[in-house]
């Protein structure tokens, strides 16, 4: 199988552009993107009024990836495009080989931009004789030659400290608030789907003016099934708003909903920065009373993963702006009200 990953036709949407401004001016910056989400990446590229970098991604029939980088990049500020999902191994593999692929043709520096982190809940160990896998994937994005990287509202805010590079943490949140703001529901409540997202539920209600609650749930063993046991907080006649940072089979989101539902809600909307959809989430999603599931596109979704009340928002500009101020040194945190 080739792959060949190159720039589309359009590539300026800049705000800068269509207020007649003079386009910004970029220094030897080059942007690439894997095979796991290029649309994502011509998307950033639109936003920063860049070509996307031509590179050809080639699995021969031993599974063996090879990636060729068709353009001159020496001292240039590479940005690699690459979340770890779907095709979880293969994205990785193709994540490393072409670090090190940038690292022999020099460039100046390798920033690897990871929308989605794959094994994120792998933080700790937390059963006896398992691996820290978050850890062991930040030592390999390492060693493989990334100077930095960026990506977007990790599982656990613990894994930047596995890097001994810069991480850039950006998160969709505000992206996702001005959306329900827009939608002006009545009395809105924020309800976390897991106590140990209370932080950022809390924050997310704020930024919405609503009030907040917590289902309470129980893991069960290792293949994601949790039983939810019941609502911390007032959600009767209040519309809820179940949020979490990754929805994988549903299972959490889903029961929380119909908990809530039962509990009195007058509605329910679902909101979540990665919705990954795999198994049975589509149908439990299809069959749950959640009138509306507003996500991002930090992973790619298939024809087979659509859904008519899935809301799909672009982290596009967000990760463009990210790029832009990363590459000419201004501060990524200003983006969210941070000092400079």
């Amino acid at each position: 199988m080739q792959q060949v990953v190159d720039a589309p036709a359009q590539t300026r949407i800049h705000p800068a552009y269509e207020r007649g401004g003079a386009a910004p001016v970029y220094r030897d910056l080059s942007i690439f993107s894997g095979s796991a989400h290029p649309e994502l990446a011509h998307a950033v590229c639109r936003y920063l009024g860049v070509p996307l970098g031509r590179a050809e991604l080639v699995k021969f029939s031993n599974e063996n990836i090879f990636p060729k980088i068709n353009q001159n990049v020496r001292e240039h500020d590479v940005f690699l495009i690459q979340p770890t999902y779907p095709n979880v191994s293969d994205s990785i593999m193709e994540l490393l080989l072409m670090v090190d692929a940038f690292k022999r043709a020099s460039a100046s520096r390798i920033t690897v931009v990871v929308p989605y982190f794959s094994y994120g809940r792998s933080d700790k160990k937390d059963q006896p004789r398992v691996p820290i896998s978050a850890r062991l994937l930040a030592d390999v994005i390492q060693a493989a030659g990334a100077n930095r990287m960026l990506t977007v509202d990790l599982h656990a805010g613990q894994v930047q400290g596995f890097f001994n590079i810069p991480v850039d943490e950006l998160t969709a949140m505000h992206l996702l608030c001005d959306y329900i703001r827009g939608m002006e529901l009545v009395d809105p409540v924020v309800v976390a789907g897991d106590l140990g997202f209370a932080k950022r539920a809390r924050n997310f209600a704020n930024l919405i003016g609503a009030s907040v609650a917590f289902v309470e749930k129980r893991r069960m063993g290792n293949d994601s099934r949790s039983e939810q046991l019941g609502v911390i907080g007032e959600v009767r006649n209040k519309t809820a708003i179940v949020i979490d940072d990754e929805v994988d089979t549903a299972g959490s989101i889903v029961g929380a909903a119909d908990i809530v539902m039962r509990s009195g809600a007058r509605d329910v909307y679902a909101a979540c920065t990665h919705a990954l959809l795999t198994g049975p989430a589509v149908e439990r999603l299809r069959a749950s009373p959640i009138r509306e599931i507003i996500a991002t596109d930090t992973v790619a979704r298939g024809p087979e993963k659509q859904l008519a009340n899935l809301r799909s928002l672009s982290v596009s500009l967000l990760l463009g702006e990210a790029i832009s101020r990363i590459h000419t040194g201004e501060s990524v945190g200003a983006l969210f009200g941070a000092p400079v």
